[in-house]
C-alpha cells in the first residue's frame, strides 16, 4: 500500500469528546472545529434517518461552514444533545454572527439504541455538553464509549440474537493527504472482514455467533414475503475528515463515495430500517484530487467499520472481546 495508518487525531483542526451512560447503554460523540468552524458534506442512504440541520449541508445552502458535529444514540429524542453543544460553543463566542448573537452551527445524526439498556434514557442537553467538555486531541478513545455504547448489529432476527458493536476509528496519509473515519456501527446486517468472512452480527438460535452459519443477509433473503415493519432500531452513523480543501459539494461527493466503505463491510446495508448516513468534513488548505480522497475515505470507512465490532459485550448483546 502506498499509504500508511495514522491516529485519527493526526488530522487538524478537530475536537473530539465523548459522554455516555454505560448503564443505560447510550451516550454521544461530539466533533469540534474551532471559531471559524469548517466545511463539510452530508450524505444520507439509509430509510430512517434522524437528524438535525442536515438541510444546512446541501449544496445550495448558504453555509459554507459549520462549528460541530454530534453524533447520538437515542434515536429522535436524542436530537436534544445538540442544545448542549450550542450552549458550550456559545458560552465560548464561537457561532455565526448574526448581528445580535453568534449562532453556532451544530449538525446532528442519531442512531436507535433504545433496545438496549433503559429505553427512557436519552443523550439530553447535559450530556451533550458534557462530550464537549471531554472533547481534545489526545488519545482517541474507542470501542463501548460515545454513540457507540448501545450499538449492536446482526439485528434481521431481532435483539435476541444480535452482537454488541461499538464506535470505531481509522486514518491514514498518501503523500501530505490525510483521511479519517470515525463511525458508530449499529447496523441490521452483519460485519465482515475485507475477505468476506462474517466478523460479528446475527447469533444462531442457540445464541452462539459461527461466522460461517447464516447471517443477517441470508435471513432477509430466506423470505420474499412482504414485511410490514422489520424495525428493530439501527442506524450507521460516519465521519469522514480530511485534511485536504474542498467545498460543501465536493465534501457531499466524498460523503457519497465512503458509503462505498459500508457496503464492503456492512451486509445488508442502506436499507429501510436503518438510517445510515456519512459526514464529510474539510480540515485543511491541502489541494487533492477529490475522487482519491472519496476512494481513500471508502477504505478508511470500511476498515473503522471492521474495527468498531472488536468490543466487549453488554447485557443483551454478546461481544467478540468476551472472554
Amino acid at each position: 500500500m502506498l499509504y500508511r495508518e495514522i491516529p485519527l487525531t493526526a488530522l487538524p483542526g478537530v475536537a473530539i469528546g465523548h459522554a455516555q451512560d454505560p448503564e443505560a447503554a447510550t451516550g454521544c460523540t461530539v466533533l469540534l472545529f474551532g471559531p471559524d468552524g469548517a466545511p463539510a458534506g452530508l450524505d444520507v442512504r439509509g430509510g430512517g434517518p434522524a437528524s438535525r440541520e442536515s438541510e444546512l449541508l446541501k449544496p445550495m445552502a448558504a453555509a459554507g461552514a459549520i462549528h460541530a458535529i454530534l453524533l447520538s444514540g437515542g434515536s429522535a429524542f436524542g436530537l436534544d444533545a445538540a442544545g448542549g453543544v450550542q450552549q458550550y460553543l456559545e458560552e465560548r463566542g464561537i457561532g455565526f454572527d448574526v448581528g445580535v448573537a453568534r449562532v453556532p452551527l451544530v449538525c446532528q445524526a442519531c442512531l436507535f439504541d433504545l433496545g438496549l439498556g433503559r429505553a427512557g434514557v436519552r443523550p439530553d442537553r447535559a450530556m451533550g455538553y458534557a462530550a464537549c467538555r471531554a472533547a481534545g486531541t489526545g488519545v482517541l478513545q474507542t470501542g463501548n464509549v460515545g454513540a457507540g455504547t448501545g450499538a449492536t448489529v446482526g439485528k434481521t432476527s431481532g435483539m435476541a440474537r444480535c452482537m454488541k458493536a461499538g464506535l470505531g476509528a481509522y486514518a491514514v496519509q498518501l503523500g501530505e493527504v490525510r483521511v479519517g473515519a470515525l463511525v458508530a456501527v449499529n447496523a441490521l446486517g452483519d460485519v465482515y472482514s475485507a475477505d468476506g468472512r462474517r466478523l460479528a452480527g446475527l447469533r444462531d438460535a442457540d445464541g452462539v455467533f459461527r461466522p460461517d452459519s447464516p447471517g443477517a443477509e441470508d435471513a432477509l433473503l430466506g423470505t420474499t414475503e412482504v414485511v410490514e415493519n422489520k424495525f428493530t432500531g439501527n442506524t450507521t452513523l460516519g465521519v469522514v475528515l480530511t485534511n485536504a480543501r474542498f467545498p460543501k459539494a465536493a465534501l457531499c461527493k466524498i460523503a457519497g463515495m465512503a458509503h462505498d466503505g459500508y457496503a464492503r463491510a456492512i451486509r445488508p446495508v442502506h436499507t429501510t430500517a436503518d438510517g445510515d448516513s456519512i459526514f464529510a468534513v474539510s480540515l485543511g488548505n491541502l489541494a487533492a484530487d477529490q475522487d482519491t480522497v472519496g476512494a481513500l475515505a471508502a477504505r478508511v470507512m470500511a476498515e473503522a467499520i471492521r474495527r468498531a465490532v472488536h468490543v466487549p459485550g453488554v447485557p443483551g448483546a454478546p461481544g467478540l472481546l468476551d472472554s
